[in-house]
């Protein structure tokens, strides 16, 4: 295999056509450069320049090695490159995971806008998951970070820091009863909701129906939907109300008023960023970016 030190000192002295030249430009004496020429030709089997009067010129195979050598010197150092970027967290592939909720409040958008402006040529892929999903993908390296309603239980190798809280809010048809005036939540008792699936989190209907309790109302679920823009679309037609996040309400639809429960609702939308304890460097220059 031929050193990229050789091609390198054959592309040298091929640009100028002169060793003597090549040999200043390489910083070596002229017999050794001369000597790593001619070993390179009798490695190649071919005559790489033609020697005439003590002048040189390309043959044609040359020529064509020329075009070679160059290219690979360059692949060479773009890769060279990209390997220390890398190392130094500049650049490579980062896998985010994140629920709905990081959006609304806009963590998500705002932790990958800082994370350009440090490692602009990162490639990100996002992946929508549930908060138990991303804590076995951070645990198995399906995902580098996770955006999460919730900090992992007793974990010895995932660590948590709460980036964002907000309250919640009742959604419901602008025609509704409630959507003027006074709010009461207590006239919300046995009215029809949508609430998540009671299958994927037991332990979040539990505290949904405890924290509605707490605010002197018991609601009525009816329907099950796991998507807010699903959630937010049955209450537009009028199916049930539902308990969102308020940041919702920044994006107004037409048929749909937000009110805003009161303090004695002890439930938060609450959002935090999941890490494995040990991570690589990319990941630990967009742990750094969030810190700016």
């Amino acid at each position: 295999m031929i050193e990229l030190q050789k091609l390198h000192y054959f592309v040298t002295v091929a640009q100028t056509l002169n060793v003597g030249k090549a040999a200043t430009l390489l910083h070596i004496s002229q017999s050794p450069l001369s000597r790593q020429i001619i070993a390179l030709e009798e490695r190649l089997g071919t005559a790489l320049f033609s020697r005439e009067r003590k002048r040189l010129q390309l043959t044609d195979a040359g020529r064509q090695f020329l075009d070679e050598a160059k290219a690979l010197i360059e692949h060479a150092q773009q890769l060279e490159d990209r390997i220390r970027d890398e190392a130094e967290g500049k650049t490579g592939a980062m896998t985010l995971g994140f629920v709905e909720g990081a959006i609304h409040v806009g963590a998500l958008q705002t932790a990958i806008k800082r994370f350009l402006n440090v490692a602009p040529q990162a490639r990100i892929e996002l992946k929508n998951l549930r908060s138990r999903q991303q804590f076995e993908a951070l645990q198995f390296g399906g995902i580098d970070v996770g955006f999460t309603y919730s900090p992992p239980v007793r974990s010895s190798t995932l660590v948590a820091e709460q980036i964002a809280d907000e309250g919640f809010a009742v959604a419901m048809p602008r025609n509704h009863p409630l959507a003027q005036g006074r709010f009461d939540p207590r006239k919300l008792d046995g009215e029809a909701f949508i609430a998540l699936p009671e299958k994927d989190s037991p332990e979040a209907r539990l505290s949904l129906m405890g924290a509605c309790a707490s605010a002197g109302f018991i609601p009525n679920v009816r329907f099950e939907a796991a998507e807010p823009s699903v959630v937010l679309g049955l209450v537009d037609a009028g199916v049930g109300l539902a308990i969102v996040q308020q940041s919702l309400g920044k994006t107004p639809r037409r048929g749909i008023v937000l009110r805003p429960l009161p303090s004695s609702f002890p439930m938060r939308a609450q959002i935090f960023r999941v890490t494995r304890k040990t991570v690589r460097p990319l990941v630990a220059r967009f742990l750094g970016s969030q810190k700016a």
